[in-house]
């Protein structure tokens, strides 16, 4: 890689850290968080309770919409 590439990437990637969160936002990524926690939380009792990746997978998509990014949930197994 050319020096001056991987100086551009350094400061696009510190310009992208600088980036300041207001209250409003820092309290907004909090409560997010929390519901993606409870939405993990709600999958895990659901594959305990025996009712399959499926079924539990499902639930999780539909507790995390408009939540997280992607049909994950912010979490993708290997399997």
């Amino acid at each position: 890689m050319k020096p001056w590439i991987a100086l551009a990437l350094l400061a696009c990637a510190a310009a992208v850290q600088a980036e300041e969160h207001s209250e409003k936002q820092t309290r907004a990524d909090i409560e997010r968080h929390r519901a993606m926690a409870a939405a993990h939380e709600a999958a895990a009792k659901c594959l305990e309770a025996g009712k399959g990746h499926e079924a539990c997978r499902r639930e999780l998509q539909a507790a995390c919409k408009n939540l997280a990014i992607g049909k994950y949930c912010g979490m993708k197994h290997v399997h």
